[in-house]
């Protein structure tokens, strides 16, 4: 009677815990990150020195909960997530590019200095017109002041956005640390394990989502996680932490990782996740500054040289009309805002000054075809844009593999509510037929105690 008894028991033990298990699970229904957990119960092999007999057992045992996930899948969530977040990131600072290009009408602006410049040159006595020049020829000073300011101002922000995104994955890392350490302190196959390694796996896709990582488990399930891919230096192994660092120097950005007990820190190649659209920002930002740089460079130049190679309205010698320093050309000035002194006219041996010569403005026409200011700004719009289309092209594919990904995770490790409700009633039925047998069991026992 007493085996009988023990093993019911047993059963009322192992089913009551399987049941919990299956009302976390549905309690859990559709939470992001949770894994199903799954019960695993197994036969009471008989001890030494106890006495087995031909058809008898000794009741069950719950062995574990262990969790239901998919290593492979949970890998592939974490690679689309690096790739989409790549994308994305650099498809957000090329529309940023494009509204700092586009946003203060320096296109349109050089084209009206240049307008400005003909009509002048068809009737160079007018105040009104010459007036109308030096308010164009402001005007696209302004233009590419206010263009090369959006651009600092772009690269400012890319730092804060990274030194953002940097902290994020330092923080993430020290959380991961904790994890590791409640990994390693705690038994595995119980309820506490799976909820640290459901913790873990949020934490490694939120890590993979700024940078590719690469990730390694031991026996415990503790992580370790190198930045880079899986040659990178690790910025977690075990309870130790590495630290990542950002700076920028024109168009490279640098991430370097000092790990546990260095004293130099390592230079990496980040090749995914936000990090890496942050390069590729960073690159197309400077690129583009540069473009800009030398335009504003060529322009100041060849104004200033058809300005002084005439005559103004007083017949004295041209002055330089703008001023640009060297290490900022698109910080462009006038020199000058009166109209009068705009070199309009051309004198030769043969041709004596005129007020109504008009023909060194015309060199401002050849200087507007070879230059190429609009086509070149515009060529650079373009480029910019096309880049930009391609990105989002691209980041709705990795989107939709991503989502696929996401589907054969959850799949594999989420939870179904019919299968729950299957399990629910398997379990509820073991659990009573145990309880049953319990009863039996005493009511055996009693009726031997009852025979006289």
């Amino acid at each position: 009677m007493s085996d009988l008894l023990s093993i019911g028991a047993s059963g009322v033990r192992a089913y009551q815990t399987a049941l919990s298990v299956v009302g976390e699970n549905i309690a859990n229904v559709g939470v992001a990150g949770y894994t199903r957990r799954v019960t695993q119960l197994s036969e009471v092999s008989a001890g030494v020195g106890l006495v087995e007999r031909q058809g008898a057992g000794n009741g069950v045992v719950m062995a574990g909960v262990v969790r239901a996930g998919d290593a492979y899948a949970t890998q592939n969530l974490r690679n689309a997530s690096t790739d989409l977040a790549r994308t994305e990131t650099g498809a957000t600072w090329l529309q940023r590019i494009e509204q700092g290009l586009t946003g203060n009408e320096l296109s349109t602006r050089l084209t009206g200095f240049f307008t400005s410049a003909t009509a002048l040159a068809a009737e160079p006595t007018s105040s009104a017109l010459r007036t109308g020049m030096i308010s164009a020829t402001q005007s696209a000073a302004i233009a590419f002041k206010a263009t090369g300011d959006s651009f600092d101002q772009m690269a400012a922000n890319l730092d804060e956005s990274a030194q953002l995104s940097v902290r994020t994955l330092n923080s993430l890392a020290a959380s991961l640390v904790k994890v590791n350490d409640g990994l390693g302190r705690t038994l595995p196959n119980t309820a506490a394990t799976a909820q640290l390694a459901d913790q873990r796996d949020q934490i490694l896709e939120q890590m993979s989502a700024i940078a590719d990582v690469g990730v390694s488990t031991d026996a415990l399930g503790r992580a370790t996680v190198s930045i880079g891919g899986a040659g990178g230096p690790a910025i977690v192994k075990g309870e130790n932490q590495g630290v990542v660092s950002y700076s920028r120097t024109g168009g490279n950005a640098v991430f370097t990782v000092t790990t546990a007990g260095s004293m130099a820190p390592d230079v990496v190649s980040v090749n995914g996740g936000v990090l890496a659209g942050v390069g590729e920002a960073a690159e197309r930002i400077a690129g583009a500054r540069s473009e800009l740089n030398t335009l504003a460079t060529a322009f100041v130049a060849d104004v200033n040289a058809v300005q002084v190679a005439g005559k103004d309205l007083d017949n004295a010698d041209g002055t330089e009309l703008l001023d640009a320093p060297a290490t900022n050309p698109t910080d462009m000035t006038l020199l000058f805002t009166e109209g009068s002194k705009i070199a309009a006219a051309k004198p030769t041996a043969t041709k004596p000054f005129s007020v109504r010569d008009g023909s060194n403005l015309a060199d401002l026409a050849t200087a507007r075809v070879n230059g190429g200011y609009e086509a070149k700004l515009t060529a650079l719009i373009n480029g910019n844009a096309t880049a930009y289309k391609q990105k989002s092209v691209i980041a709705d594919a990795q989107t939709a593999i991503r989502n696929g990904a996401s589907t054969a995770l959850t799949s594999a490790a989420g939870v179904n509510i019919d299968s729950e409700a299957l399990d629910l009633m398997r379990f509820q039925q073991a659990y009573q037929a145990s309880s049953r047998v319990i009863q039996a069991a005493r009511d055996t026992f009693q009726s031997i105690l009852e025979i006289r």
